[in-house]
């Protein structure tokens, strides 16, 4: 039987496509260390098979210490592109300097084009 959680887990990747020579996978909702393997998982499937793996931030609500850690040990095995982070995660990556290391788009276009 599956839990209320494991439903809401699984709802935090959305749909995952290709485009040009790399790989965008979406993600909604609150990312912490209790919700983020799903996205963890498809992320580094991508990672390894595409040379440039886009994440569409625009739907994720909040990213903690668990969903920048895992950006930052992607950002070392692929091209990591993030697009349309919102507030919470632009001032995330601002606070701890991340966003001098990640590489941030303005929208998925902008990210698949840079």
């Amino acid at each position: 039987m599956t839990g209320a959680g494991d439903a809401y887990q699984q709802g935090v990747v959305g749909d995952g496509y290709p485009a040009g020579s790399g790989w965008v996978v979406a993600a909604r909702g609150e990312l912490d260390q209790d919700t983020l393997a799903p996205l963890e998982e498809v992320l580094t499937s991508a990672s390894g098979r595409y040379p440039v793996v886009v994440l569409d931030a625009g739907s994720i609500t909040f990213g903690d210490s668990s969903f920048l850690n895992l950006l930052l040990r992607l950002h070392h095995l692929t091209t990591l592109r993030i697009a349309a982070p919102g507030e919470q995660l632009r001032r995330l990556f601002a606070v701890t300097g991340a966003d001098t290391v990640l590489s941030l788009h303005a929208s998925v276009e902008d990210a698949l084009g840079a």
